[in-house]
């Protein structure tokens, strides 16, 4: 899968050990660079289980049209398909099997959050 990512000081985080773990700590560090070598080994997101541990999931309210995956509880790598447009299926659900690219918004805890993407 394609990975692009919000900003380029997002990406420079995510891509350098030294700067993630400076950002988030070692565990979570560790937990992002895991799920990040899932998703560039992926072919599209239906290949990202829905079940623990990445437990991929759509997120809702503030962060519609976001995916997440689980990093050290209570952060997440929360991300968004990027096509133009996104792929449906006929019932207007996300065909997770045509998402070959996608946009990594943020590394956080958004539980109790209000903070809009």
């Amino acid at each position: 899968m394609d990975i692009y990512f919000n900003s380029e000081q997002l990406q420079k985080a995510c891509n350098s050990e030294k700067l993630s773990v400076k950002r988030w700590g070692p565990e979570i560090a560790r937990k992002l660079q895991q799920r990040l070598m899932e998703l560039r080994a992926a072919d599209c997101l239906s290949d990202i289980s829905n079940l623990p541990p990445p437990r991929c999931h759509i997120l809702e309210g503030n962060w519609e049209g976001c995916f997440a995956v689980d990093l050290k509880q209570p952060f997440r790598l929360v991300f968004k398909p990027l096509h133009d447009p996104v792929p449906l299926k006929d019932d207007g659900g996300f065909d997770k099997s045509r998402i070959t690219a996608i946009l990594i918004v943020e590394v956080t805890d958004y539980h109790g959050k209000q903070k809009r993407r």
